[in-house]
């Protein structure tokens, strides 16, 4: 299969290991697969939000060592490292990127541009992930790395924005 190939939805949504890779469906989006499957795990961060930050933790440390044989597993059977339509890396990057984020609209918008920015730009390390580690790893780690970048730049924003100049409502 070409990497611009998509397989047929059929094909994700039968098969448990790409139908995760594909992160439930939203990675067989024809535009922009990556920011897809971006948008559809901020339900789910949501959702692991109101367990309480410990258990948000250990489900993202969870859905990253799991997405190492699930991104790998689902790109052997489809015979593409780092297919577009495999976006559990982008889930995982996506959580990183919210994690302890207050739920106010606009922090969670800019979370989810802050980390399609990096994931799309890959800052060093994430560069150097996506193109020399041809594994599941590989294909999760650069977005972990613009995950915390992301994380990173987000937490300034409300520094700066929210705790220091008080622009913005707590």
């Amino acid at each position: 299969m070409r990497p611009l190939e998509q397989p047929p939805a059929a094909v994700v949504l039968g098969n448990p290991v790409h139908l995760l890779a594909f992160g439930l469906g939203s990675g067989l989006s024809p535009v922009a697969p990556g920011t897809a499957g971006s948008l559809a795990a901020i339900p789910l961060a949501w959702l692991m939000a109101q367990a309480g930050w410990g258990w948000y933790l250990g489900l993202t440390v969870v859905a990253l060592f799991a997405g190492f044989w699930i991104c790998g597993r689902s790109a052997e059977l489809l015979g593409v490292h780092d297919h577009r339509g495999i976006v559990w890396d982008e889930f995982v990057g996506q959580f990183i990127a919210l994690f302890l984020v207050p739920w106010q609209w606009y922090w969670i918008v800019a979370g989810f541009l802050l980390f399609r920015f990096y994931d799309i730009v890959k800052p060093w390390p994430a560069r150097a992930f996506d193109r020399h580690m041809h594994n599941g790893a590989g294909i999760v780690m650069d977005d972990v790395v613009a995950g915390l970048y992301a994380w990173a730049s987000l937490w300034g924003l409300i520094w700066l924005l929210r705790d220091r100049l008080g622009v913005v409502p707590a």
